[in-house]
Order: C-alpha cells, then structure tokens, then sequence
C-alpha cells in the first residue's frame, strides 16, 4: 500500500511529515531522502510507520528515517528515535527481531596480488569455517552455564575463551559488551535457540565478503583507518540469531498484554512498548542487552574464524598478514546516551532500527584511536556493489542523535524478488563481474538479488550531503559468501 500524506520539502536531503498529520503525533517526522528516492519510499507506506513512531510515548526530538527506510516491523527499517530516558517507552519493534545485527569490517595487508590464483581458495575456505544458511549451526558446542556467561559478557567471553585479540576489543560499539546485560531476564527457550548457534552467519540479507578497497575519498581519515588502495578487507553482516529473534518474540507479547492493560493508546500494535521505569521496561532493556552481546560474542567467533581461514590458505599468521579489526558497528539496538534536545542535554534512549551510530569526534563512547577522527561507519551495499566507509560528523550529533543509514534499503519484497529474478541470472552477474559466490539455497540467493536493493551510492550521498557523516573510502567485492 502506497503513501498518500504530504510531505513537506525542507532541503534536496530532507523531507518533512508535520505532527498535524495524526492528532497522536508528538512531533514532527523527518525522512532523509533524494527527490529520486522518494517515490519507491512512498510505495511501501514507510513513510506512515515514521508518522506512527512519533505517537511513541516519551519520544523527544522528532521521528527520523535514514535514506535506506523501508518497511518493518513497527518501526521502519532506518528509524532512529529517542525517548526520554526516565519517563520514555522502549519498544522491541524499534530495535528489531535481529537484535544488534551488525557489521564488522576486517582489514589486511595483503593485496590482490598476494592473492592471485587463491581467491577462490580463501571463499572455499570461509564457507567452511564459517557456517552459513538457515538454521546455520556454529562449531563450537556450549551449555547453559555458558551461554550465561556470553549473554553477559559479549565479545569480551570470546576473546578469554581464544576467539580472538584483546586489542578486536577497543574497536568494537560497547567494547563488545553492553553492561546493562542480565541473563535472568532471557527465557531458556532463548538461550536454547542460541547455544547452537554461536559462530554462525546464518541467512537472509546477512553475508561475509572478501573485498578490495578500489577508491579513496579522505586520504588522511582512510590513514588514521588504515585503509589504502588495492588492500584486501574481509567484511561481516550478522547478527544475534536465534537467541535475539526469541529475546523479541518474548517481549513483544509481554508488552502487547501491557498496553492492553494499561489501555495505552498507539496507532499500531506493532509499536507495543513500556515505559523504562517500569519493571516489564527495564527487564526487557537487560534482555536487549544480552541479545546484543550475543551478536558480539559471534561476530568475535567469525573473526577468529576467518584469521585461521587466511592462515591456512595463505600459509602466514594472521598477525604477519595484518588480519585487524577495523571496527564493528551495531544496527539494531536501543542505546542509553546523553544528547542536546531542543538546546538542553538529557539522557535518552535511542532506538536505532536499521541505522548506524555515527558519532563525531570527540565523543568518549569513541575508542581512543578513533576519539580525535570520528566514529567508522560501515555502510554495505548489494552483493555486487560492496561497501563504503564513511566518518561521524557534527551533523549527526545535532539532527539524528548521532545516527547514520546501515546500508542500501530494500526496494523490492522478497517475494517479488522471488517472482522475478532467477539465481542463475545473480550468478551470471557476479560471474561477470569476477566475483566469486558461494550460497546455500537458490532461494535465499534470489531473495537478496542485488536489484532488491537501492543503490548504495545514492544512500551515502544523502548521508554525507546532509552532514551526517563523510565519504573515506569504497570496497569492492572479489568474493561473497550468503546462506
């Protein structure tokens, strides 16, 4: 169903829906958005999904959506909004099913020629070390204790049990941990989804590539990121799996029943929520937290996995190939932060469905290698299209809580994808393009065809025209891995 509201034009990168459109709006919506964006945008009905979240009890600032918006659950996928964090209402649709899906960038020393004639050795070997497809199950077993310990702990049990380097942690959101984690508040239907698992890519939209960095845009800030041209990265979009998709499934009920007890009034169910202070609130932000950690903990597991692909292949270890963390960014995540609204600092909560961190520099939550630059945005693109990596900028911290878009936004349904679009024809593109694809099923493959999805370019063009973040530079990808 398409959009029929109006919006109001404020600038070529944005684009206004006013509170007036709804008596429950709060505030007014915001779409960050190009002119020849926006009609694919309007032909899902996102833009209704902006209008509804500024309904959202305690909201403060107004409802934004990031140039990748498309239709969700709830929220849209690109929504960012912040609560009041004493008085506001955190809702799990505005965090997503796939708590912290995320993405981790590697890079290396190694360059094309380095890895002449062992391209296809180095995909061979990810796809099986890193397992891949749905109902994808990790290669290491742990138990209920355990997996206590990770929903604690996030990357930082990783990295004690082998799973990595202490130094993978000072360039991880959170440090790989959200502190606010408590295991009790996870059902054992969670942690059970979750234990098998742990050091899995899983499937859908979520892949690991081998790339070539092919173009730099900043020289100094793609120093300070280590990155230069003709470089070999390896970059990884997953999430928290089971565990956090049964984390959601959860709450979402326990807060459906909560608004109908409380006959809070919202304009869609899907935006269930309750407030922070209350006990239902708070147990779902520590079991939140916990799904987020999960995500970490296997995203560090993948990192492992792929140093000891390369030293396999390539006959070097990794620490010889320069096999480092860039960074790893979280997508879906609610987060306690102190902004400037309406010229006052407060504490608030931003949920980030879809949509990056993107903080400037000088924030302390910014690792201290990065603390003077600003805070690496990962931004992926379709399978064939690779990925940038872009800087925070000051505007994001006056306009968006410090957010940026997560990647290209679907412009196309899956099943529509399914319909129209055949694997072999993906391949022969990829093919083409001297790409190397591994995937598990056809279907999988067709549903994250690259044509689903917008062009990445345009997406980051509005977010660094807008002065949310800066171009640094672009990766292309040699090789690709989907489930």
């Amino acid at each position: 169903m398409a959009w029929s509201g109006k919006f109001r034009k404020i600038d070529d990168n944005r684009w206004e829906i006013s509170k007036e459109h709804m008596p429950c709006m709060r505030t007014d919506a915001v779409i960050f958005s190009n002119e020849s964006m926006l009609d694919s945008i309007m032909d899902d009905n996102s833009p209704q999904q902006v209008a509804n979240v500024a309904c959202l009890p305690g909201i403060v600032g107004r409802s934004l959506a990031m140039p990748d918006i498309h239709f969700g659950y709830g929220f849209p996928i690109g929504g960012v909004a912040a609560v009041d964090a004493d008085s506001g209402s955190i809702s799990p649709g505005g965090i997503g099913f796939d708590i912290n899906c995320g993405v981790r960038t590697i890079r290396t020393n190694l360059t094309l020629d380095d890895i002449k004639g062992k391209k296809a050795d180095l995909i061979d070997a990810l796809y099986k070390n890193v397992p891949s497809g749905l109902g994808s199950k990790g290669l290491t077993r742990v138990d209920m204790n355990v997996i206590n310990d990770i929903l604690s702990e996030g990357s930082r049990w990783a990295v004690e049990n082998g799973f990595g380097w202490e130094k993978d942690l000072d360039v991880t959101e959170e440090c790989g941990t959200m502190t606010t984690a408590d295991p009790t508040t996870v059902s054992d239907k969670a942690k059970k989804r979750g234990i098998p698992q742990l050091g899995s890519l899983g499937s859908g939209n979520h892949f690991l590539e081998l790339d070539v960095v092919d173009e730099i845009f900043d020289e100094d800030v793609a120093r300070s990121f280590g990155l230069e041209k003709g470089q070999i990265t390896v970059t990884v979009h997953c999430g928290s799996r089971g565990c956090g998709h049964q984390i959601a499934t959860d709450y979402l009920m326990t807060m459906e029943q909560y608004i109908r007890d409380n006959k809070v009034s919202l304009p869609d169910r899907q935006l269930a929520c309750a407030p922070l202070d209350t006990d239902i609130g708070e147990r779902y932000f520590k079991a939140m937290s916990c799904g987020a950690n999960f995500a970490w903990a296997n995203r560090q597991m993948i990192t492992h996995w792929i140093r000891e692909s390369f030293e396999t292949v390539m006959g070097c270890s990794a620490e010889s190939m320069g096999i480092e963390v860039l960074y790893d960014v979280a997508h879906n995540i609610a987060k306690k932060e102190r902004h400037d609204v309406d010229g006052k600092s407060m504490d608030v909560l931003v949920h980030r469905k879809g949509a990056t961190r993107a903080f400037a520099a000088g924030r302390p939550e910014i690792t201290m290698r990065y603390r003077d630059i600003g805070q690496p945005v990962i931004i992926p693109g379709d399978m064939c299209t690779g990925t940038y990596i872009l800087v925070g900028r000051p505007g994001s911290m006056k306009e968006t809580f410090g957010s940026s878009c997560h990647g290209a936004g679907r412009v196309m349904s899956r099943k529509k994808a399914i319909s129209s679009i055949t694997a072999d024809s993906i391949r022969a593109r990829m093919s083409g393009d001297d790409i190397y694809l591994r995937n598990g099923s056809d279907e999988g493959l067709v549903e994250e065809a690259p044509q689903a999805y917008k062009d990445v370019s345009q997406v980051v063009s509005v977010v660094c025209d807008a002065g949310l973040t800066g171009k640094v530079a672009r990766m292309r990808p040699i090789g690709v891995i989907k489930g």
